[in-house]
């Protein structure tokens, strides 16, 4: 008897993403997970936006790292409430992980949670955490040949936040082929230009977010009436 041993993990993460996400549903709590490489910039924006995000909403972040809390001791110094994910090798995070981590959150407390995921453009596009929203991250310094070398990153995606604009003067990066590639894979992805140095764009994208998390909240009111009803 042939047992397929990948086909068996994934059943099992499905399973326990699915129980995950029941449980988000249940508390009401919002979660985008946020995608893209290593040195893309994905802790450096948590950290511009928090401060637009949290009058409004109450911030949770879960970290994902294959070593080290370096990323969720920068968001805890922001007052935020982190979990640090250490995969020790593993390139995604997966719903067993997700479990341990929102064990150690007060769920009653969150209204949005942020996953940052591990700096991978492969692995992670992979895995369905029990997410609302992917937001996918690409710098200027890694070129705009990403989208379409690594295209399951960026044509599932809801928004995706093109970082470090502020260094487009001095890299070689087609903002206009960027657009192009993108707009084919993913034409209903939202485009945003950020510069996480300068602050240039957060306002931008805390309003995206502000208006991802209305939307899914009316949305999980309404399902909740409808059940009850």
């Amino acid at each position: 008897m042939k047992i397929d041993i990948n086909q068996r993990i994934l059943s099992a993460h499905e399973a326990k993403t699915a129980q995950n996400k029941q449980l988000l549903a249940a508390k009401r709590i919002v979660t985008i997970n946020l995608m893209g490489s290593p040195g893309a910039g994905k802790t450096s924006l948590l950290e511009g936006v928090m401060a637009l995000l949290r009058p409004d909403l109450r911030v949770a972040v879960i970290e994902g790292d294959l070593f080290t809390s370096k990323d969720a001791k920068r968001v805890a110094a922001l007052g935020i409430p982190a979990v640090q994910i250490n995969t020790r090798g593993a390139c995604h995070l997966d719903g067993n992980m997700m479990e341990g981590a929102l064990d150690q959150l007060a769920l009653d407390e969150i209204d949005l949670l942020i996953i940052e995921n591990i700096g991978n453009l492969v692995c992670p596009a992979e895995f369905d955490l029990g997410e609302d929203f992917r937001l996918c991250l690409l710098s200027v310094t890694e070129g705009e040949d990403k989208i379409t070398k690594y295209p399951l990153m960026f044509k599932d995606a809801d928004a995706v936040v093109l970082n470090k604009v502020d260094l487009l003067p001095y890299v070689d990066f087609g903002l206009k082929q960027f657009y192009q590639d993108l707009t084919l894979l993913n034409p209903q992805a939202t485009i945003l230009e950020v510069s996480c140095r300068t602050a240039a764009g957060l306002a931008e994208l805390a309003e995206w977010i502000k208006q991802c998390v209305t939307a899914k909240r009316q949305e999980l009111a309404r399902t909740a009436m409808q059940e009850k009803g």
